[in-house]
């Protein structure tokens, strides 16, 4: 990170990840949901499909997770934590079926996308060259689910 910003731009962006964490962890959860839960005539292709998803995001989050300590700050670890940071909503109730399934990971997935590429501009202007690639490469992984769940939602 450039010297001129200090600690308050280190600061920043590791509240900024912490929102993105959140995201990413509250999609995981959902999105574990929705393998459990899928029904269907493409049950096995999207059990698979959310299956893949969510231990990338699991991954992920702990990839997102070091860099927030890295930036001296502590990763949260509870779901009150990330449900207080979150943009994405939680999937609350009866599942729905698996076109409803894909729509709201969609959504969720853009939802979160943004986050990324607000936190990637940060991240450059502050100098924090490891933050910046760490969020170009989620970016990376949700423009694809984007485009896959766009290819499925129809």
């Amino acid at each position: 990170m450039a010297k001129t910003n200090g600690r308050n731009a280190a600061t920043k962006i590791a509240e900024m990840l912490i929102d993105v964490l959140s995201d990413t962890y509250v999609l995981t959860v959902k999105t574990h949901g929705y393998h459990w839960n899928v029904t269907g005539t493409l049950f096995p292709q999207l059990h698979e499909f959310f299956g893949k998803q969510y231990e990338e995001l699991f991954d992920a989050a702990d990839d997102i997770a070091e860099r927030i300590r890295a930036l001296d700050l502590p990763a949260p670890g509870s779901m009150a934590s990330f449900l207080s940071n979150t943009k994405i909503k939680e999937a609350t109730g009866a599942p729905g079926n698996a076109a409803a399934m894909l729509r709201d990971l969609l959504k969720s997935h853009e939802t979160l996308r943004a986050r990324l590429a607000e936190t990637a501009d940060a991240a450059g202007e502050a100098g924090d060259k490891a933050t910046e690639d760490l969020m170009v490469e989620r970016l990376r992984a949700h423009d694809k689910i984007i485009w896959m769940l766009r290819s499925q939602a129809g």
